[in-house]
């Protein structure tokens, strides 16, 4: 099972309102518990001793996967967290952040990483643009569909 289809288990278990669910392939072993709706369902791996946080449910309309949605009030667009992890504001804590509030940006530059089951995913910006604000502070948690970002464009 990869990264990809535990965060669609997790998010169906969120929907469907369920408090535990096990599921087994192999040797692969995983439990998803959810603790109501003011707590974020948990993934718990058995096997690999991994465990990841995981996203309040996501809206029934949510969009397939984009990360930059068009804000409708103003003439900003917000890139949102296309996956649950940990988000980075730097490649490595020695390093410069990859954008700072004011930084000029282009279409496919690298924004942030976040870390998903000890995996880097870098995210890239879908517009070009000015960076106006950062939603989220370095190494916070960060749940499906969340915003990172208002880009000017």
């Amino acid at each position: 099972m990869d990264v990809k289809q535990i965060q669609e288990l997790i998010r169906f278990v969120a929907k469907a309102g369920v408090t535990e669910v096990s599921l087994e392939q192999g040797d692969f072993k995983i439990t998803i518990k959810t603790q109501g709706e003011e707590r974020a369902p948990q993934a718990v791996h058995q096997v690999y001793q991994v465990p990841a946080q995981a996203a309040a449910p996501a809206p029934v309309a949510a969009p397939a996967a984009p990360a930059a949605i068009p804000a409708a009030v103003d003439n900003t667009i917000t890139i949102k967290s296309p996956m649950i992890g940990t988000f980075y504001q730097k490649p490595s804590p020695d390093k410069d952040p990859f954008v700072k509030v004011g930084d000029k940006i282009n279409k496919g530059q690298v924004v942030c990483v976040i870390e998903a089951m000890k995996l880097f995913n870098e995210i890239e910006a879908e517009v070009s643009g000015t960076i106006v604000k950062i939603l989220v502070n370095d190494s916070s948690p960060v749940e499906y569909d969340q915003p990172l970002f208002v880009i000017e464009p």
